[in-house]
């Protein structure tokens, strides 16, 4: 070996930086390589949300929780299948367990976090909390990383504003609580940079949180280091290699190799064999999103499950949007005064589901009618009032968008129709059943509305339903939105402790696996907020204490062979 490290993390997001500090934590050396030239992985660029069930921040506001409740709730919207060996119920077990632990490790490691005062989760299920499990970063100051701030991977969300005031934001002409909100962040905005700060929020608070604690503990970091093989001994992971001035560099791993190198939403090769019809042009993720750890350990011998699953997320092509980053709008779609159509006009889903739901029906209906891209089928209410595919609200848009045909218009329905290449009558016959049920005051098709997610996720201001309005005033509008995601969600099998597993489910010995690399604990559901970072933070945790733990056993061992020996 040209170098040797006690524990050796491929990969920079969620999981990653905190089974560094459980290794340091065990007095252990640990190496993290990122392959990209930023730091933080997808978790850096995302809400930062982890959905984290009882957990202390629930029990200090005194909201009721127990790991009996969220394990009933887990194995309703998860349940027992064959094919999604990575959440079997003893995986899901040892996540409700393992992740409120997590949690306290890392606020005993001076990482600060909190909860999000309101963020259902997503499922009418027994165990469901309607107040929410999700736990977020405070904001941090990324100037606390000196040199390494440049190095942390930039978030979604460039003003120092909490989550749930930055959902409240685009209200501001409208709700003087709005109003004082925006106040509340200008002011700290001013505040924090005289006094030197550059605070941030979301995921690159969190991401910049864990760096600085890395960093902090003694883990080395680096980056433009992508690793090309797994080195294997005596049938166990022992180390790695990477590419260094154009020639192989040889890493050992005493103590075993974490995977935690994302997923595959960026590899269209691997789109398109395990789930076609999806495109990288649709994804959110970090660069580094390519999959090839995966394969690697697969040609290893390693066995992968669930890989047609994705943390689906409706995504909209807006011409003046970034090239490469297309625009989230799951939130637009659970607005009131507007409904999604496929192809021939017909509404076929629950608008106000969450993203992963509304993505798979996208999916499984574009199997039987066309249906990507869909419509998202507006009045001008709508315009009038709410923000649409990241652009303020209001009818004057982007001429690029009338241009380039994103935005399509028509003074009636059936002009409507004839923009977007729909059927008149059918489109009609959908918008007059709709206003129907809207004047009868619930969605008797899709029950849209009915679960409190539906409610938080619409307009609070809109009476009386947050979600339901007719669609009547014309002209109306509609975009074209896809099946997009913010990664997949298959990957490389694992057990309770972590650690990779061959088909027949014995273990390879010394390796480990976490977040969007892994065949996920949630299977085909989403329980909530933050069911892909919250798994990979817990994960990356018990990989750690059981490397961990397995070195101190082997060197108790050995200790005990020599003294009996001599």
């Amino acid at each position: 070996m040209q170098e040797n490290f006690d524990f050796v993390i491929v990969g920079s997001g969620g999981g990653s930086m905190c089974a560094a500090l459980v290794m340091r934590a065990a007095g252990k050396s640990v190496l993290i390589l990122e392959k990209t030239d930023l730091l933080g992985g997808t978790t850096a660029i995302s809400g930062g949300v982890m959905w984290i069930p009882n957990n202390r921040f629930m029990a200090n506001e005194g909201i009721s929780d127990s790991a009996e409740q969220a394990i009933t709730y887990l194995d309703t919207v998860v349940g027992d299948h064959d094919d999604t060996p990575g959440a079997t119920r003893q995986r899901r077990q040892a996540y409700v367990e393992q992740a409120t632990k997590m949690i306290d490790f890392l606020v005993d490691q001076g990482v600060e976090l909190r909860r999000i005062p309101c963020w259902p989760d997503y499922c009418n299920a027994p165990g469901e909390s309607t107040a929410g499990r999700t736990v977020v970063s405070e904001l941090f100051d990324i100037n606390q990383l000196g040199e390494w701030k440049s190095r942390l991977r930039p978030g979604f969300l460039p003003l120092p504003a909490y989550l749930e005031e930055a959902m409240q934001l685009p209200d501001m002409k409208r709700s003087w609580a709005s109003k004082k909100v925006l106040a509340r962040v200008i002011g700290r905005t001013i505040g924090s940079k005289l006094r030197g700060k550059h605070l941030t929020t979301a995921g690159q608070a969190l991401q910049g949180q864990m760096l600085r604690a890395a960093l902090q503990s003694g883990v080395e970091l680096r980056t433009d280091a992508g690793v090309t093989q797994l080195l294997f001994e005596n049938d166990r992971v022992c180390g790695v290699v990477i590419e260094r001035d154009s020639k192989e560099w040889h890493i050992g791993a005493h103590c075993g190799v974490l995977i935690n190198a994302g997923g595959f939403a960026r590899n269209q090769a691997m789109l398109d064999q395990f789930i076609p019809g999806t495109s990288t042009d649709w994804t959110r993720t970090a660069p580094g999103d390519t999959g090839e750890m995966i394969e690697l350990a697969r040609n290893k011998g390693a066995a992968i499950a669930q890989m047609d699953t994705r943390v689906g997320n409706p995504m909209a092509l807006p011409p003046d949007g970034t090239p490469g980053e297309p625009t989230v709008v799951h939130g637009d779609l659970a607005k009131p005064h507007s409904i999604v159509v496929d192809q021939s006009g017909k509404r076929y889903m629950r608008e106000a589901n969450s993203y992963v739901e509304i993505c798979k029906a996208m999916l499984e209906r574009n199997q039987q009618v066309p249906a990507i891209p869909s419509w998202l089928v507006l009045d001008s209410r709508f315009l009038e009032t709410y923000p649409l595919a990241g652009n303020m609200r209001g009818r004057k848009k982007p001429q690029s968008w009338y241009e380039q045909q994103f935005l399509r218009s028509g003074d009636t329905l059936e002009s409507l129709a004839a923009a977007c290449a729909l059927d008149a009558k059918q489109l009609a016959a959908t918008v007059e059943r709709f206003n129907g049920l809207v004047r009868n005051g619930r969605d008797e098709d899709f029950q849209r509305g009915d679960h409190g997610y539906d409610q938080w996720l619409g307009d609070t201001l809109h009476h009386p339903s947050s979600t339901l309005g007719t669609i009547e005033e014309g002209p109306f509008y509609a975009i074209p939105i896809v099946p997009g995601d913010v990664s997949t969600y298959g990957g490389l099998v694992t057990d309770e402790h972590a650690r990779v597993l061959r088909d027949d489910g014995s273990v390879i010995s010394g390796l480990y696996a976490t977040g969007t690399s892994t065949a996920s604990v949630m299977g085909r559901g989403c329980p909530g907020a933050g069911a892909s970072i919250g798994p990979s933070f817990t994960w990356g945790y018990v990989a750690a204490l059981h490397a961990a733990d397995a070195d101190t056993s082997a060197s108790r061992t050995a200790t005990n062979t020599q003294t009996l020996g001599s």
